[in-house]
């Protein structure tokens, strides 16, 4: 699809731009995107897929390999919090 000119419009205390529902199917965007800014441009792209981290997390838990790397980390002073 050719480069098309998009207004920026205000949205609350943010700024949006409005995608064309084109570019959207054409990029494989649906209710989600990864935004970056590379080279001086916005880039949004399809988010990395998940599949198989589950099944990939319960063989790291099942060799025992699922400890913590740098230990608890305690709050001392919650105890003086009320909550």
């Amino acid at each position: 699809m050719k480069a098309l000119k998009a207004n920026i419009r205000q949205i609350g205390n943010s700024r949006g731009v409005v995608i064309p529902k084109p570019m959207l199917a054409q990029a494989g965007l649906t209710d989600e995107a990864e935004i970056s800014v590379e080279g001086g441009a916005i880039v949004l792209r399809r988010p990395a897929s998940r599949a198989g981290w589950a099944e990939a997390s319960r063989r790291v838990a099942e060799a025992g390999d699922d400890t913590l790397v740098m230990g608890e980390f305690g709050n001392a002073d919650d105890a003086e919090h009320t909550w």
